[in-house]
Formats: C-alpha cells, structure tokens, sequence
C-alpha cells in the first residue's frame, strides 16, 4: 500500500474519489477515453503501477458512445482505426482490453462485472467528458484516479488562466526536467483472465451498422487512425520536414508541418514521444525550438484555456480590451456577408479562402497559417463576432478530424477575438483585433499555388495528399 500512496502523489495524478481499494476485488479498471493508446501513456502506467502494488490484474476498459459532442462518422472512423494498434501493444504488456459500445458502454457496470478494486482514467479538460469524470466519482463505490496523459506538463500545476505564451513558456520550462522523460512502458505482473460470459467487442467493429450517429460528414481516405500511422509520420517528419521548419511552417503550398494534430487529439500519440523525437534529433536547433514551441508552449496554453475560462469555445472568452474594440466596430459596414450555408460550401469571393474551407470539408485537415485566416475572414464577412465564432466552431469542429479540441478553441479565439495577443493599430470591423488580408498573406508563401497547385505539389485544396 505505501507504493500505491506513492503513486496517489504523482502531481500528474488526481484522485478524484479516495478511499482504499475493495480488498476482495479482482482487478484494476483504467478506464481509456482521450489517452487512446497503448504505449508511452503515463495513465496507463499509473493504472499499471497501481495493480502491481495490489497484486492484481489490469484490465483497459474503452467505451465509444454514438453521442460523443459534435462528432459524426469522420471522426468514429478514425478512432475505430486505431483500436488493434491499442490491442496489439496491450497484449505485449499482460494487460487485458475490453471494448465495447453503446448501449453496454457504462463504466460502473462493468467495474461491477469484474469486480474492480480502484478505477484509474485519463483526464479530459472539455467540458462534457470532464462532466462524465465528476458523475463517475459520485456513482462508483471504489477509488477513482484520473492522470493527465495528453500534456507534457499537468495542467493543473499551473493552478488558474495563464494570459499568453510569454507568460507560460518560463513556467513550462522550468518543469520539463521532471516530466519530459521517455516513458517506461512496465509490463502487468499478473495477466487478467477474462470471465465466462463476458460481453466484449471484437477489436475491429462495422460502424455502418446498428449506430445511430451523425453521418452528415464521410470518412476520409486520405487519414489513417492509429499509433502506427501517427509513428510513421513523426518518423517521417523528422526525417525530412523538421530541418527548415522555422523558417518553412508557414508555407501552406508546401506543407512542412508535422500533420500529427489529428493523432495528438484522439491520443494516438503522446505529446512527450513527439516532442522527445523532435528535442534528440538531428536538425538545426532553431528548427527544433520553433517545433517544440508549438507542441509544448501553444498546445499546452490552449489546455490552460479549456481547463480555467468556462467560455472557451465562446466569443465570451475574450480580454476585456478585445470586447471594447469590437463593439465599437460593431456596426461598420462588411464588405461581404456570407451565411453559415455560403461558408460551409465555399461559395464567396475570395479564392484562397474557398481553397483553404474545401482543404477541410474534403481531407478533414487545414494547414495551420490558414485556419488563422480563414477565420479572421469568418469575422470580416459575419454580422457580428459572436456570429462569427459560433461559425467558426461549428465548421472547424465539423470537418476537422482535430476538431473538438483546445487547440481549435485556441485558434478560433486567437483570430477572432485576439486572446493571447496584443492589441493592434485599429482598423475598421476588426478594431485592434490582429489583421489579415490576401495581399499580406501572398508576401509570406506562394498562395497561387496553395489554390491551384500543379502535381508535384503536396497538398491539394481537392483534398488529395500526397
């Protein structure tokens, strides 16, 4: 018992119902929802800590619900794609795997099937899934734990809003040298046995059928859920893409990016092993500070927005500098004024912006200097900001495979509502809000090619990748 204390003290750890462990249960639940992987997964291996201290089994628990917030069959697709990657690396730790689905997806009922001794789950900063940890520790008669597995950093060190990356970075940095580690990956003891009887799903499962969810967006081809696959591409980005990305990441029509977004937001890949990967590698070190800004400094500001400002995916979340200069250009004359529908379709004017909204309606993906603008254009052609952020959100969380995310959030409220920036000189419709234009942006990359690129380009606004 005094290594399961130990563990309880991990500052990556919240024990979200205390209490001491049913002595006569038969094993240890880690309950997976955001942390969707099998290896270098610090919740996982606290749940593996914990059931080896207790002389028991550990048995993971993942449960998809038809009903999951703003998702629809792109985004099930991608996350039933990377189920036998979680199978196969379980199997090589002695770790058992139970999947199921709605409506046999509740988790006091097979902690009751199994005869569970303590819970262990991942956190999950948006506010539905942190809704189900609450109602989860109120129903369960037995210990719960929940281990942020999806940052470098517990975001709870940070303890309230942190205002801008300035701000954060000195603080995040201080802590890297006790949590940017190569994770242990330690096998289960004891390996679970399953029950006679027990409902479970195979590891792949049809998502055509018997599921009443939203199938308003299709799969794309062009993505591949998984560990494997998020793998390969940090293989593949390191290997080719990082010398030069300081300089190079904001050129649409080339796309140097990493495109890791969305396998860090279904937890196919942890943050640490990507940022691990980039820190030992052998590129120039200001190709590597630029990356590990952006994975460490700017994703880690965006979970410290969802998990302290209740109005994250809101125009509310604003500074109250930003709400002032906006109202008092509230009613300037638009250029343009689109519908939610005209948006959706790419049906405006502006031919880099209709190339950047079908580059998310057709692969699910959209480079990251371009969503900036494509959502400052969002504001520009709204009746109001608060029409243009719910917008935004909308279709980013729509079509974006990393939609429904903190760095979505972040995004939107970055370029509409300018949160962790400064003000800027005024202008009309956007005040001090940060500006953009076509003009400016055919200065920093070739967007000619962006919106008609030949076929030795990367990507294409048709949504074929390369």
């Amino acid at each position: 018992m005094d290594d399961l204390a130990k563990l309880a003290q991990d500052p990556r750890v919240t024990v979200r119902r205390a209490g001491t462990p049913d002595p006569e249960g038969g094993c240890v639940v880690y309950w997976m929802q955001r942390a969707q992987r099998g290896m270098h997964n610090p919740a996982l291996d606290a749940a593996v800590g914990a059931a080896n201290a207790l002389g028991r089994p550990l048995v993971v628990f993942l449960a998809p619900v038809p009903f999951y917030p703003n998702a629809n069959l792109r985004h099930y697709r991608f996350l039933v794609e990377g189920i036998p990657d979680i199978a196969e690396a379980l199997e090589k730790r002695n770790i058992g795997f139970v999947l199921r689905r709605f409506p046999e997806h509740g988790l006091q009922r097979f902690c009751d099937e199994v005869k569970a001794v303590l819970v262990v789950g991942d956190e999950n900063p948006l506010r539905d899934p942190e809704s189900w940890r609450v109602t989860a520790a109120k129903k369960l008669r037995i210990p719960l734990w929940t281990v942020d597995a999806d940052v470098v950093v517990p975001s709870k060190l940070l303890k309230k809003a942190q205002y801008s990356a300035h701000i954060i970075r000195p603080r995040l940095q201080a802590e890297l040298g006790r949590f940017l580690l190569p994770a242990k990956n330690p096998a289960a003891r004891m390996a679970w046995k399953r029950p006679k009887g027990l409902l479970a799903l195979p590891v792949t499962f049809d998502l055509t059928q018997g599921w009443e969810l939203d199938r308003s967006v299709s799969p794309v081809s062009s993505w591949r859920g998984g560990t494997s696959a998020a793998l390969q591409l940090l293989r593949d980005f390191v290997r080719h893409k990082l010398h030069g990305y300081g300089t190079q990441r904001n050129k649409p029509e080339i796309d140097h990016t990493s495109r890791l977004s969305p396998y860090l937001h279904f937890g196919h890949i942890s943050p640490i092993t990507v940022a691990l990967a980039v820190k030992n590698a052998n590129a120039p070190e200001a190709d590597k500070e630029a990356f590990l800004n952006q994975i460490i400094t700017w994703r880690e500001l965006a979970v410290n927005l969802v998990r302290f400002n209740p109005d994250y995916e809101s125009f509310e979340c604003a500074e109250p500098w930003a709400h002032r200069t906006l109202a008092k250009h509230a009613h300037d004359p638009r250029p343009a004024l689109y519908s939610e529908k005209q948006l959706e379709n790419a049906e405006t004017h502006d031919q880099l912006w209709n190339a950047a909204q079908t580059q998310m309606v057709n692969t699910g993906w959209m480079h990251n200097y371009m969503r900036m603008y494509w959502a400052k254009k969002i504001l520009e052609w709204s009746r109001s900001p608060a029409e243009a952020y719910r917008t935004a959100v909308l279709l980013n969380d729509k079509y974006e495979l990393d939609g429904r995310d903190p760095n979505g959030y972040a995004g939107i409220a970055w370029a509409i509502v300018g949160k962790f920036d400064r003000p800027w000189f005024e202008r009309p419709i956007f005040g001090q809000i940060r500006y953009m234009s076509a003009a400016s942006t055919r200065r920093k990359f070739d967007s000619k090619k962006y919106v008609e690129p030949d076929s030795e380009q990367g990507w294409r606004a048709s949504g074929i990748l390369p």
